[in-house]
This record gives structure tokens, sequence and C-alpha cells, in this order.
């Protein structure tokens, strides 16, 4: 017998896109550059030389998609603001179309009945800034600041739920550490700094949003996928207690009023991945300013990994993994475990207390196009999507305060790095003709929010 999950009421069911990844209009009205347009446009550094300079050509088809969210019955859209196009030197003069821009997007959506989800930093960073150093000085924090206030005091009065950053980790570690985004640094030290100034700018932030958007919810959104040890070792263990400290422990300790985590300065330094446990950078105050009350945290979550050290010990128990095939991985060779989404769900309930709870991302990338009949059978992407859709319901079962549930992506857009050879969406994009196309998953989807659960 088949039992029907159906999920609170209330619940809300929506789709994420981020700006540079969808928008396109690189240098239109006014936009500044961004550290992603000067990034795309360096040779070697996306796959294939694809730049966002075009993506979905969502700035100029934003009605286009809303009709389409419309049809596809989603009650809440995740976009985020592309900061150059409102302060094109990253602070200054504002421009005055870049503001228009999000304020006729904001009223589209509200006209069509969903509900607006503002990420003020999805990664572009105004490459005026870059060039003074960027997040890795404390001025760049200060500009963000300056930049909530302009796009808040424009959308304040109907935009009610507010994430100030997606994913720093990343912006920190990634693009700086490893150097595969945007700007392509690979010093950890400078990452290290990165990070407290992208929570600084966080905690500053907080208390303008609230001025300028009274009875608003504001959050920040942390990627945090399921990672155990590859084996029972205790190397491997170190390895997971490491890497959980930077990639996790790291931002959300300080966001829940912890601290930067004292084992990840020590072991850290033990294993040479942070020369200085000292950090003049954090001044009095910082600490208590990042830990500003918030209403939500964001989830972003993708995939298992497993740590393992450089000289395992050879222990004869191992942590299971499934095969690599079509059923348990990804296109992104990213391993499918919606199990690992429940225990995440649970660890920043039990051992945070989040207040409220968003999946501000989960979906997969496949790159199945249109049959011959103009429909996409993505079936895999609909399987991946009803499994985690399952373990989010089981972490509700279990009390876990979850509010909404956003679908990464709405549409096939420029996956960073990978250019346009990963498809995450719902919706098919034919980049040569901008043709959207629902996929399979997409009209489940559809029926999943009418019927509140599947």
């Amino acid at each position: 017998m088949t039992s029907k999950l159906t999920f609170p009421t209330g619940f809300l069911w929506g789709a994420a896109t981020a700006s540079y990844q969808i928008e396109g209009g690189w240098n239109e009205d006014g936009k500044g550059e961004s550290i992603w347009d000067r990034f795309s446009h360096t040779p070697d550094k996306v796959k294939n030389g694809d730049t966002g300079d075009v993506a979905c050509d969502h700035y100029h088809r934003w009605p286009e998609d809303i009709a389409l969210m419309k049809t596809l019955g989603l009650q809440s859209y995740r976009f985020s603001i592309a900061w150059p196009r409102i302060l094109p030197t990253g602070r200054g003069t504002v421009n005055p179309a870049g503001l228009d821009f999000y304020s006729r997007l904001v009223d589209g959506l509200l006209d069509a009945g969903i509900t607006p989800f503002v990420t003020l930093y999805h990664w572009d960073l105004p490459q005026a800034l870059q060039d003074e150093g960027g997040w890795e000085v404390r001025s760049t924090a200060e500009a963000f600041v300056e930049y909530t206030e302009a796009i808040s005091r424009r959308l304040g009065d109907r935009v009610k739920n507010w994430i100030t950053h997606n994913e720093p980790a990343v912006v920190a570690f990634v693009g700086n550490w490893i150097g595969e985004h945007a700007p392509g640094k690979k010093d950890l030290d400078a990452a290290l700094k990165i990070s407290h100034h992208l929570l600084l700018s966080h905690g500053w932030a907080v208390p303008v949003i609230r001025q300028n958007s009274p009875g608003a919810e504001v959050g920040i959104t942390l990627n945090i996928n399921y990672t155990q040890p590859a084996s029972l070792s205790p190397a491997d263990y170190t390895a997971y207690r490491v890497g959980d400290g930077l990639w996790t422990r790291w931002f959300a300790d300080p966001v829940f009023g912890r601290g930067y985590p004292l084992d990840v300065l020590t072991s850290g330094k033990k294993f040479g991945l942070i020369q200085d446990d000292q950090m003049p950078y954090v001044l009095p105050g910082d600490l208590d300013a990042i830990a500003v009350p918030t209403d939500f945290i964001g989830l972003n979550y993708y995939n298992r990994g497993l740590a393992r050290a450089d000289v395992p010990d050879n222990a004869p128990q191992t942590v299971f993994q499934a095969p690599k095939d079509p059923d348990h991985w990804t296109e992104m060779d990213w391993e499918i475990y919606p199990d690992g989404l429940f225990n995440i769900l649970m660890r920043l309930h039990v051992e945070y207390q989040a207040p409220k709870i968003y999946v501000t991302e989960n979906g997969a990338s496949y790159s199945t196009p249109p049959n011959d009949e103009g429909r996409v059978p993505d079936q895999r992407r609909l399987n991946y999507l009803r499994s985690h859709f399952a373990a989010a319901h089981k972490a509700i079962e279990c009390g876990v305060p979850l509010s909404g549930y956003f679908v990464w992506s709405l549409m096939d857009n420029f996956e960073w790095a990978f250019g346009y050879a990963q498809r995450f969406g719902i919706v098919w994009v034919d980049f040569e003709t901008q043709q959207r196309t629902p996929k399979d998953s997409a009209l489940w989807y559809k029926q999943v929010i009418t019927d509140n659960g599947f």
C-alpha cells in the first residue's frame, strides 16, 4: 500500500536562481562589472570559455519567466540581486535603472501571487571592490551595508523575506583558497580573513534590513553537505573533524553565537591549514555582531562526501558507499544521499536550535534533452527530488521547524566554472533560442505543490 506524505499547512514550495547565472544584460543600463564578469572573460577559467553575458536573458525575459512560474504553481521564488546593478562601483552613486529592474520584478511576482525571497549576495561582487582588496579588506563589509541600505530601502515595503549571503564557505574557500571560482585566488590565510568579513557584513546588514523592511524575516544560507569519515580509522575521523570544522562549523558556530570553533584553530594549525590562531582582523564586538538574532537559517544541500586522510590506516571497515551508477550519482559526480538531508536538518534543529529552517537549494544536474515529442523525460531528477522531499518530511515528523523548500534550479543556467555543461533546471533552456520547456520533473513538482505532498 502506498501512503501519501502531506506537508504542514502553510509550507512554502518554490524554486531558486542567482543573478549572474540567469540575468545576462551584463553591461546594460549602467550595471558595473562583477568579479564573475571578469573571471568568466579570463581564458581557461570557465569550461568551454562560457560566460554569463546572456545566460537565460532573464533581464529582458522576466515577465515570461514569472508567467512560467505561475503556470508551474510556484508559491515562492528565491532570486538574488546583482550588487553591481545597484552600485556599479560597489559604493557611492546608486544606479536607478538597477533599482527599477528589481522593483518591477518584485511587483510582477506579487501580482502573480508569488512570494519573493531576496538573496543580497550570491557571489557577484563589484569588480571595483575586488580591485580594492575584495572581501579580504574590512571596507568591503562596510560597502555591503551601504548596498543593503539602498536595496532594502527600495524593496522593503514589499519584500518580507531576506537572505544576506549565499554559501559564504564557497565564496571564501572555492573562490579564494581552491581558486575554482571568482576571483580565482589560492590563499587560505586570505580565505579565512574573507570568511570573517563575509560573516561580519551579515551581522551588520541584518538590523539595516529590519529597519527598512518592518516585519520582515531575515536569515543567511549555508551550504552543508553530509560528510562522514571514509573509514573507522582515527586518521579519517580526524580528517572529517577538520573538514567539518572548516566548511560547516567555521560559519555556523559564529552565526549561532558560539564564536569560531577552537578545535579548528588548533587542529588546523597542526595540519598546516591555519598559520596563525590569533586572527588580528577579528576586532572587539565583531563576534557579537555576527551573532545577531535571525529568523531562519537557509540550508543548501546536494550530496554526501567522505573524508579521507592522506595516509589512511587501512581499517577493515569502511563507510558504505553506493556504486557510481546513474541511479546513485548525478552528472556533477555527486553522490545521491537523501538521508544526508534528514541528518543535516536534524543537526540544525538539535545542535544549533535553529528557530526556522528553509531548504533554500536542493536539486540535481542531468542533461536529459527534449525528446521527439518535445517532452523532457528527466525521470532521474524527479526521483532525486522525490527522495529528498521524503527525507524532509521525515525531518518535519521528528520536530524540525522546516518551513519551505526551494528547488535548485528554476531553469538551466550558467553553472559557474562548469559554464553551460551542467543542467540543474526543472525547466529546459535552449540557450540559442531561449525557449523554455518545463521538464517532467517540473510537471510533477506542480502536482506536489497543488497537493502539498505526494
